[in-house]
């Protein structure tokens, strides 16, 4: 795959923005099961270890959608996604962080999220 545009970036987030909301769910709720389970419970309101294997399976799925676009998926607690780009030539990685709801930020490849700035 190859480099993004702002827009095209744009666009495909917004695509996958529910894709990233029900990862967001799953994680939370895996987590959630994980550490009742661990606890010695054989089940929660959530299920037992079925249940359990069943988001596992869902979250990788998910990834899955995620890494299909070109996107690169850096962070899974908080999600990261960088988009690889180009702006006037430097090689960047647009970058969108789980709580944005638009993609404003951006940062150097050789930098990495220390880097981060808002799009110009």
């Amino acid at each position: 795959m190859g480099l993004f545009t702002v827009d095209e970036a744009r666009e495909e987030l917004a695509r996958l923005l529910p894709v990233l909301d029900e990862l967001v769910t799953v994680r939370a709720d895996a987590a959630e099961l994980t550490a009742a389970l661990e606890r010695g419970g054989p089940r929660s309101e959530l299920g037992g270890l079925p249940e359990l294997k069943g988001m596992q399976a869902r979250l990788d799925d998910l990834m899955t959608q995620v890494q299909r676009t070109g996107a690169e998926l850096k962070g899974f607690a908080p999600l990261l996604v960088d988009f690889p780009a180009d702006l006037d030539g430097v090689p960047v990685l647009l970058c969108w962080l789980e709580g944005d709801r638009r993609l404003d930020w951006y940062h150097r490849t050789d930098l990495g999220f220390a880097g981060r700035r808002p799009l110009p």
